[in-house]
């Protein structure tokens, strides 16, 4: 019974030592919070990833829309856009979107006349990735660009955005992004085709 009772005294003994005992704290504490940590890690990563791509987005719509706006009088084509020069602008969208990859990059740049009556039509449309837009098709333009008897650049971007990780942000997030810009030079700008 003697040695029954040490061995119990012993062990109450060790248990209580080691309740006082400190030295692991540190790594249980580290190794609880450690998940939020990481957690909190990917979900910065994540969503400044799809900030800056929002950012690179709106960029894109701006650039197209005033290089199709400041079409300057060049050789015999005056304000008509040539293909070759709208490839261009569609690669310099390309372009800005880099470094991101330009295969979730959608661009639609158009130009909507708005006739006597306030009334908005596509007058040509063409794309990168998407569909354009229908020729007569009627559109809604932002009060302050709907001014009778006047023509807009329209330009329109979106961008399927994948997390690399996707561990906080799941899934896929579609952004787009629009801009309107005014011909600088002439009233309207033509187009005598898509790239």
């Amino acid at each position: 019974m003697q040695t029954m009772t040490n061995a119990l005294r012993h062990v109450l003994m060790r248990l209580h030592s080691l309740r006082r005992d400190e030295r692991g704290v540190s790594a249980v504490e580290f190794a609880m919070i450690l998940p939020l940590l990481v957690t909190a890690y990917l979900g910065c990563v994540e969503v400044t990833q799809g900030l800056s791509i929002d950012r690179k987005l709106s960029l894109t719509t701006w650039a197209v829309a005033d290089l199709v706006a400041q079409k300057r009088e060049g050789g015999s084509t005056g304000n008509v856009i040539s293909g070759a020069e709208m490839s261009d602008i569609m690669n310099a969208a390309k372009a800005v979107i880099s470094p991101y990859p330009n295969n979730e990059l959608k661009v639609v740049v158009s130009s909507v006349m708005v006739d006597a009556q306030n009334v908005a039509k596509v007058d040509w449309s063409c794309q990168f990735n998407s569909t354009a837009r229908s020729k007569g098709e009627t559109v809604t333009l932002p009060p302050a660009m709907q001014v009778p008897s006047t023509s807009v650049i329209w330009a329109e971007a979106s961008y399927a955005y994948k997390p690399t990780v996707g561990y906080v942000v799941t899934g896929t997030v579609n952004l787009k992004d629009e801009t309107f810009a005014r011909p600088r030079v002439y009233d309207s700008i033509g187009l005598t085709a898509c790239s």
